[in-house]
């Protein structure tokens, strides 16, 4: 079985587990060893058992728990070198944020966060994808109105190296219909400036709108797991070409 659990989702803290049968693997590490271990443990997987940690960039909250836990649990970091070389210490703004496509059996499932816009090259990669993991930051209203964040702070958020917001991720769910698409979870959602309650009001009414109320949403949480998602039947070694790419390089 090919399946996907979102071990937490939010500003302070990303990680999810890729699993099938044969291989387990991390995309982020974002929380703190210990809730890494114990949600792992919650889906029935030791730390030891995980082949491997893909990165999507090097900020802090998609890497904080991964130096203990790797160091610990001897588990490999998986990312393209300019983020091995950016990884510690950490830099205020991501040097090559990457997104992720897993094809394996019968699933697919596609992996996008941390990103101001969805570029044209992006759609076509995802087109394909059953299962759709992509952020939804903020509502665009409550940013604006919020008093905690100076005015440059908003507009990095909103530039396009920020983050996407209910509504543009809306926009992208629509431009991969009518597609494979099945299954969307939204992630990444701020505590201050979002609701989850928002944001799948907003996906759902652009799906309706599209005549595709079929499509499954659902939304991660900062602070517990999400249900196992079952993306598909897989063979034995499913993505061992993954980690045999020379896109990946391990992180020191």
């Amino acid at each position: 079985m090919f399946s996907l659990t979102m071990l937490g989702s939010g500003s302070a803290g990303n990680s999810a587990l890729v699993a099938t049968d044969h291989c387990k693997i991390l995309v982020d590490g974002g929380l703190s060893a210990r809730q890494l271990v114990l949600r792992l443990e919650q889906c029935g997987v030791m730390a030891e058992q995980l082949d491997g940690v893909l990165l999507t960039h090097e900020h802090g909250d998609h890497i904080c728990g991964l130096d203990v836990l790797c160091r610990k649990f001897d588990v490999p970091i998986y990312c393209n070198a300019l983020t091995a070389e950016a990884v510690f210490p950490v830099p205020h703004d991501a040097v090559d944020p990457l997104g992720f496509a897993f094809h394996a059996g019968s699933g697919s499932l596609g992996f996008i966060t941390d990103l101001g816009y969805v570029t044209k090259m992006i759609v076509e990669r995802l087109r394909p994808v059953q299962t759709l993991v992509i952020e939804t930051n903020h509502d665009e209203k409550l940013l604006q109105n919020d008093t905690h964040r100076p005015w440059p702070v908003k507009q990095r958020i909103q530039s396009r190296h920020g983050h996407l917001s209910n509504a543009a991720a809306a926009g992208v769910i629509e431009e991969l219909l009518p597609g494979k698409i099945e299954r969307v979870l939204l992630g990444h959602l701020s505590r201050d400036c979002n609701t989850p309650e928002l944001a799948l009001k907003t996906v759902r009414e652009s799906l309706a709108k599209c005549g595709r109320i079929d499509v499954k949403v659902h939304c991660a949480t900062q602070f517990e797991i999400t249900p196992q998602f079952r993306i598909g039947e897989t063979v034995s070694g499913a993505f061992q070409p993954t980690f045999e790419n020379a896109f990946f390089q391990s992180a020191p």
